[in-house]
């Protein structure tokens, strides 16, 4: 049996640490805000599960499990202004990720609730892993001194550091001319505000996380013009190397298509999505 958390079904997914602003007036998710404000503001449970919708499935008309993806990541509360017709509008930030083991659907609550396993992150898995076969390969014909397993791991742990860090500056680079070229077509369309304003919050973002791989993962999951099913497969990946690794696959694939058909995939608002490096 896993975790009971409400459910909160979207057309795209979350990623942690990423903003998503939401307007509520559907009762059923009305009623969601009035008890997660019930809870305690200094407790852990103010959030909901965001779970993305699989692309031409109707929620209410399938059995939900079957028309949601089985990742998802937490929405939690930042902050809740309430309406005067009763709907809300509030600020969540993505934290973390599930899988979804199944839906429950009953009149009280009248949202949907699902069962959840927590996903970990597989960062020190993958950097033992690192490059290890290669270092072991090479050393293989040596006689190990006293200390010898201890500095291989040293060096196994600094190399997979190392490549990593190469790995999120090339992401880093295609991610800054991907935005670019998105901009410039939009600018050369007569939409030049958005445009300018996509690179600019585009920059201070990825300097933010200029640091971080994992948070730069995200923010590049999250901003990037990408097919659903392209960016749950993001999700779903636990480890940040094998995610910055599909990325760089993917803005080549789709720097190729701007530059080729000269057209941007999306509407450039829909790029324009408040985003944080929390």
């Amino acid at each position: 049996m896993g975790e009971l958390i409400p459910l909160f079904p979207l057309g795209t997914p979350l990623f942690p640490g990423v903003v998503l602003p939401l307007q509520i007036f559907e009762p059923r998710y009305r009623r969601l805000m009035r008890d997660l404000m019930a809870l305690p503001e200094s407790g852990d449970r103010r959030f909901f599960g965001v779970v993305a919708i699989r692309q031409g499935w109707e929620v209410e008309q399938v059995a939900p499990a079957e028309a949601l993806y089985d990742i998802g990541c937490t929405a939690r509360l930042q902050a809740v202004r309430p309406q005067p017709d009763g709907a809300f509008r509030i600020v969540t930030v993505g934290g973390d990720r599930f899988r979804l083991l199944d839906v429950v659907v009953g009149e009280d609550p009248p949202y949907l609730q699902g069962e959840v396993e927590w996903l970990a992150d597989e960062e020190a898995a993958e950097e033992a892993a690192g490059d290890s076969d290669g270092i072991t390969a090479a050393t293989a014909g040596s006689r190990p001194g006293p200390d010898a397993a201890g500095s291989l791991e040293d060096v196994v742990a600094s190399v997979a550091r190392e490549s990593m860090q190469v790995l999120a500056r090339g992401v880093r680079t295609l991610f800054t001319r991907y935005v670019a070229e998105v901009a410039g077509l939009s600018v050369g369309r007569g939409d030049a505000g958005p445009g300018e304003a996509v690179n600019a919050e585009t920059a201070v973002l990825v300097k933010a996380v200029a640091d971080d791989p994992t948070a730069l993962s995200y923010l590049v999951a999250s901003a990037a013009l990408l097919t659903t099913e392209d960016r749950q497969a993001l999700l779903a990946e636990s480890a940040t190397r094998r995610r910055l690794a599909a990325e760089s696959r993917l803005l080549r694939r789709e720097l190729t298509m701007l530059t080729t058909l000269g057209a941007v995939p999306a509407p450039l608002h829909e790029f324009a999505t408040p985003m944080t490096v929390n």
